[in-house]
């Protein structure tokens, strides 16, 4: 029994250190500072950017990427007019954000979600309910984080594998070269190694014609 209890106090240790509990804070989006859901993940940005639009690329959701050197709202993405029924029976427009958590924590990540109807943030006139559902929709997205985290791994691992599998090639390749001029060296060696033999001896039938 001990054991057990022991177990469960490890997996929800470890759930706590890989997924912070998401909670309700604001971040600054179309001039304006907005109410939004926050959470935080012990996985690289890209992994949980990616994890967040497969899951909604599954719901028949595309992106809408914000971009723009002087655009306020870049690296923003928008999911116009969605219907995510794990958070609302209502169709919304989802708005996310992760970034690093700092920049010393390359491998954490944190999210935010800003929900929107009609133009206008719809954290305000949400039942508590629903925000409960859309806090339990980040909080539950840890399998997916890890899932698309493991293919960044994958791919790393691949273009890894692709510069060495690039660099033996050209050793390779040099091998060859260097094999081709060693043997054009060597070749180029016995036939001068030849000429100097004949020259030897027309150098010794000029010296016989000197008189004594």
């Amino acid at each position: 029994m001990k054991k057990i209890i022991l177990l469960g106090t490890v997996i929800l240790s470890f759930a706590v250190i890989v997924c912070s509990q998401a909670y309700e804070g604001t971040i600054q989006y179309d001039k304006k500072k907005q109410a939004a859901i926050i959470i935080e993940y012990a996985y690289p940005p890209e992994a949980v950017e990616n994890a967040f639009v497969q899951k909604m690329e599954k719901l028949g959701y595309k992106a809408k990427e914000e971009k723009g050197l002087l655009n306020r709202d870049k690296g923003f993405l928008l999911f116009k007019n969605a219907y995510i029924t794990d958070i609302s029976n209502d169709k919304m427009d989802y708005i996310i954000k992760v970034e690093r958590k700092s920049r010393k924590e390359s491998d954490e990540a944190v999210l935010y979600l800003i929900m929107s109807r009609d133009g206008e943030n719809a954290m305000n006139k949400l039942e508590a309910y629903d925000i409960g559902r859309a806090k339990s929709f980040l909080n539950y997205m840890l399998p997916d984080i890890e899932v698309a985290n493991l293919e960044l791994q994958i791919k790393a691992q691949e273009e890894t594998v692709s510069k060495a599998e690039k660099k033996l090639k050209g050793l390779q390749d040099d091998k060859k070269d260097l094999e081709s001029k060693l043997a054009d060296n060597e070749k180029s060696q016995e036939e001068t190694i030849k000429d100097i033999e004949i020259q030897k001896q027309n150098l010794e039938r000029l010296r016989g014609k000197r008189q004594n």
